[in-house]
């Protein structure tokens, strides 16, 4: 019986290691990019999983097709005029797969010259483009960032389920599906099960998709997103919340700044200074915007898209920062669960964050006491039998607390200056996709 030990094979050396390897030959493997015929000679763009190689082929050594996967055997040469400082003169090609048909798009210039919808529907292959990958890297680097800064403020990733009983934003908007003879939701969001982990780990987070059933078409809705959710206890205000998110985008801008530079430069990416974000009531807002426009209030429950990118303008121009914190909602407009203010009952100590004038983050105090809580459902009209097991917490002991769930596509859409959020969705979900 043959023993599997762990052992892990390299191939050769990664492409940002090979400048230790000048003027020796190495192995290296990845998918033909581009190439480029010239006299005597052919540049050959080779695709790594990280990286863009410029390698020599002299006129002897008959080339693949693009797209097919090889193994080069390479002498690595310095060449002062390459970004990298190096480049590939291939010595052998050894063919491992061949493509049964041409690219349908081109995928191998700067930009992928086609429409949303094509871009989309050929995902598979446009994601291989140079710049199209370097934007699921940078969303990879953002992740990454706020998993690193939230392990350091004692944060635990936690994993909640995305088949539900009931929903926890309610409402309309909300996927059923049968469940071996149940009625049985998509999760909106992980809403209860962050808050039952407050009192279990007083701190949790998750990066998770969740499922909203809205009929919208926009640049900005998506069926399916990723959420970035997390969750705090023994709070003293909302406020603590806020500040623990100003950090953490903080971390993340600096950490992509350290360790992501290459694609920051490739989609021409200006990170935000965040140096502190102000921050200004619902109320204040609506006002603020109504006076700097002559734009009378249609609506004082909640934002309107346009409003939302005016008060952008006003705060950039007085401020400098790109970010804005809305606070003090009406309590009308938010969850069952959002706490209200204790001197202001018709508002709740809740927060949105805009970001370029785009809404990308909700959050605020939680209610934790278990009278409070009941109290709020049953004067919405809410069946308490169908939330027993959230009510659970609450009943046996909860410590103050509140939280946020921050959109991921929208986030990575505006920081790379997208106007349609689905540019910074991996395979997008809307009311008219479900392929690839």
């Amino acid at each position: 019986m043959k023993k599997i030990e762990g052992k892990i094979t390299k191939r050769g050396p990664e492409s940002w290691e090979l400048l230790n390897y000048l003027g020796e030959s190495i192995r290296i493997q990845g998918s033909i990019y581009k190439i480029r015929k010239m006299k005597g000679f052919s540049f050959v763009l080779l695709r790594t999983k990280r990286d863009i190689i410029q390698c020599i082929a002299g006129e002897e050594l008959q080339l693949p097709m693009e797209e097919c996967c090889v193994e080069l055997l390479a002498q690595v040469v310095e060449e002062n005029r390459s970004k990298r400082g190096f480049e590939l003169h291939i010595l052998e090609v050894q063919v491992l797969s061949t493509p049964a048909e041409e690219s349908p798009i081109v995928i191998n210039q700067k930009l992928v010259d086609t429409s949303l919808e094509n871009l989309l529907d050929y995902r598979p292959i446009t994601l291989r483009n140079e710049k199209q990958r370097a934007i699921f890297r940078l969303q990879a680097g953002i992740c990454k960032g706020f998993r690193e800064f939230l392990a350091g403020q004692g944060f635990t990733e936690i994993h909640t389920p995305k088949i539900v009983q009931a929903g926890a934003e309610g409402g309309a908007n909300i996927f059923k599906l049968e469940y071996f003879g149940q009625q049985a939701y998509l999760a909106q969001s992980p809403q209860f099960y962050k808050q039952m982990m407050v009192g279990v780990m007083e701190r949790v987070y998750e990066i998770a998709p969740v499922f909203r059933a809205e009929k919208h078409d926009t640049s900005r809705h998506l069926n399916e997103y990723t959420s970035v959710d997390l969750e705090m206890g023994y709070i003293q205000s909302y406020e603590e919340i806020m500040e623990m998110e100003t950090a953490m985008l903080r971390f993340t801008m600096e950490h992509l700044q350290a360790y992501y530079q290459n694609a920051l430069e490739l989609l021409n990416v200006k990170l935000p200074a965040i140096n502190g974000i102000p921050a200004i009531s619902f109320r204040e807002a609506k006002e603020k915007v109504a006076k700097a426009y002559q734009r009378p209030v249609k609506d004082w429950e909640d934002f309107e898209p346009e409003e939302e990118k005016l008060l952008y303008e006003l705060i950039y121009r007085e401020t400098g920062c790109e970010f804005v914190f809305v606070t003090k909602y009406p309590s009308s407009k938010r969850p069952f669960y959002a706490m209200d203010s204790v001197e202001d009952a018709r508002v709740t100590e809740s927060f949105d964050l805009l970001f370029r004038g785009l809404e990308i983050t909700t959050g605020g105090q939680r209610i934790h006491d278990y009278h409070m809580q009941l109290e709020k459902m049953q004067s919405r009209g809410m069946n308490v039998d169908l939330f027993e097991s959230y009510l659970m917490m609450h009943k046996y002991g909860m410590p103050p607390h509140g939280g946020l769930g921050l959109g991921l596509e929208r986030f990575t859409a505006k920081l790379l200056g997208f106007e349609n959020v689905r540019y910074a969705t991996l395979f997008p979900r809307d009311i008219n996709r479900l392929v690839p």
